[in-house]
This record gives structure tokens, sequence and C-alpha cells, in this order.
């Protein structure tokens, strides 16, 4: 039985300067990399495993708007091969194993839409082992809870680090994270 951290969407393009900023995003890189410094060094180390998502969208339809509703389509962002789909700077990316890109040709919200080398995210973790997940990332209130309900269903244990986590809006947070409680996710924060 192993534990996981899904590092989700921590790109350039969802922190401040991006096409589709949340404040707060690239706080979130500096303290998911701060946990990692600290969790390297202990014994035993918190997750066994390091895994990421991101957005790597090369003709999503319908997800880019013109103009966006910001619900259902959004401002061009992420697209494959760009710096916008890079990680943010602050993010140590050392540790992360495998990386999951969703979203190629549709809108993808969960990281369990993704796939590393072929391999979806839920066979990943299960080729490992691992039982229990912690999720961190952008936005609370959409990938990151699209994310970590997916965990839920797929059995794992999951637990969602909200300090290390940034929302597009209070409102919409709140009533993602009522909905992850409400499927047996766990809010926690990381320390």
């Amino acid at each position: 039985m192993a534990r996981a951290l899904i590092i989700v969407d921590v790109q350039n393009d969802f922190c401040e300067g991006g096409s589709l900023p949340v404040a707060g995003g690239a706080a979130v890189a500096a303290g998911v990399s701060a946990h990692l410094a600290a969790d390297e060094g202990a014994s035993p180390r918190r997750w066994d495993h390091i895994v990421a998502t991101k957005d790597h969208h090369q003709d999503p339809g319908g997800h880019f708007g013109n103009p966006p509703d910001y619900s259902s389509s959004w401002p061009v962002h992420c697209v494959a091969d760009t710096f916008g789909e890079q990680f943010h700077p602050a993010l140590d990316t050392d540790r992360i194993e495998a990386i999951f890109l969703k979203g190629e040709y549709a809108a993808a919200y969960s990281g369990f839409e993704g796939q590393s080398s072929g391999i979806g995210l839920a066979a990943w973790l299960r080729m490992r082992d691992v039982t229990e997940v912690d999720v961190v990332g952008i936005a609370t209130d959409h990938c990151v809870r699209a994310t970590a309900l997916d965990a839920a269903r797929e059995g794992f244990a999951t637990t969602v680090l909200l300090d290390l986590t940034a929302g597009v809006a209070p409102e919409s947070t709140k009533l993602a994270l009522a909905t992850l409680r409400e499927s047996g996710v766990e809010i926690a924060n990381a320390s």
C-alpha cells in the first residue's frame, strides 16, 4: 500500500500573468515545492509517488470560446508546446515520476482523463499499489474537484490539501468543497 501526490495543472496559463489566471496560482506552485522539499528529507516520506497533470490542448473544439462563457468555454489556454502549457517555474518538478496530459481534442477537467506514455492515471497508480492520494493544484473548483472526485470513484482514499490549491471564485470553491465532502473526499491542510 502506497500514497501518491497528484499535482493538478500548476501551469503558467493558470497562474498570474497567464491567459486564464487564478489568483494564488504562483503561491500554490511555491507551496507545493516547499512541501516536496520537506518531504524529501522526511523519514518516512509522506508520498511514495508523485505525479502531475497538464492541460495539453491541441484543438479542444468548443472548450475554447470566442467569446468564452467561463462556464463551459474558456479563453485559449495551455496550448500544447507553448509557454502557457509549461509548469510554473516555482514548481519543483524533480520528483514528478509521470505527467498525465489531458484535453488534446476535448475539454478535460479530471487528471484521470489523461495519459502518460499510453497509460491512464488510475492504472498507473494501481500498478504501484497506491491506495491513498493527496490532490493539490489549480483550480480547486474545476480540475482539482474533478480529479479528486474521480480518484474517490476509482476507490482511492482521497484527500484534497486545501492550502495547496487555488480556486477561481469563492462561491464555486465553496460548492466544490461541499460536493467533495459529500463524495467521501477528505479536506485537510498539508501542514
